[in-house]
């Protein structure tokens, strides 16, 4: 059964005027593929809408990102905007939202669960950034990306790989200027399912220091081990100097 669109519509902070585009961003080509009859259709799915919200929330986010760091070099600009229109930022976006439970798919594709799969939420998200933009234009767009997208740039300007700070690189240097052995990674654990997996690094030098962390992906579990470890060893370096003086 259809969602309500008057109930997807007050999620998503934005009454259509167009609910035709709604209906469209939200079906996926599998049950547009069913309803054609096995003809393909591509004015019956969202593959067109994903195609032109990827460059509006690109633009968008790098509009906002400018605006609001407008002493940021270009790199810095470019890190932060890779993290936000990423499949993994856009896929929690999906997520708050609940997009899942909007989604129309075809009997295949919600037998395999694709209402929780990573790639088909985040290409909805990108979908509804598109179809918002054709019913409201530029000004109705940049609302729902400000209000969905960029609601969590604070917190990701807090984690230090976004920030530019590459943890293993800094405990790489302060591990050899410390005489310690270089640090080894390890990935001890997977959880959740195949589609949003949780993994878990651990990071050791020697047989003194280790430290493990969770993360989204196994460069991100990496990084913040290596923080664990490297706050560890400032705390230490910092205690024997204090002991010196």
């Amino acid at each position: 059964m259809e969602s309500d669109p008057a109930v997807i519509e007050g999620v998503l902070c934005h009454a259509f005027r167009d609910r035709e585009l709604l209906r469209r961003a939200l079906t996926h080509k599998s049950r547009a593929f069913e309803r054609a009859g096995a003809r393909e259709d591509t004015l019956a799915d969202n593959e067109q809408l994903e195609f032109l919200g990827d460059s509006v929330l690109g633009f968008l986010v790098s509009e906002a990102l400018l605006c609001a760091h407008p002493d940021f070099s270009e790199g810095k600009l470019s890190k932060l905007k890779s993290h936000l229109v990423s499949a993994a930022y856009l896929h929690q976006a999906a997520k708050r939202l609940n997009l899942g439970q909007h989604l129309l798919l075809g009997h295949g594709e919600e037998m395999s669960g694709g209402r929780l799969k990573k790639n088909l939420l985040s290409n909805t998200m990108e979908a509804l950034i598109a179809a918002v933009y054709l019913d409201g234009g530029v000004e109705a767009a940049r609302a729902f990306v400000a209000r969905h997208v960029l609601c969590g740039l604070a917190e990701l300007e807090a984690t230090p790989e976004a920030a530019g700070h590459d943890c293993k690189s800094a405990l790489q240097e302060l591990a050899q200027t410390m005489g310690l052995p270089q640090p080894r990674y390890h990935i001890v654990g997977e959880h959740g399912p195949e589609h949003s997996k949780t993994f878990t690094v651990e990071v050791r030098l020697g047989k003194a220091w280790a430290g493990a962390a969770d993360g989204a992906s196994k460069k991100s579990a990496g990084q913040n081990a290596a923080q664990r470890v490297l706050e560890q060893l400032l705390a230490a370096r910092a205690q024997e100097q204090a002991g010196q003086t």
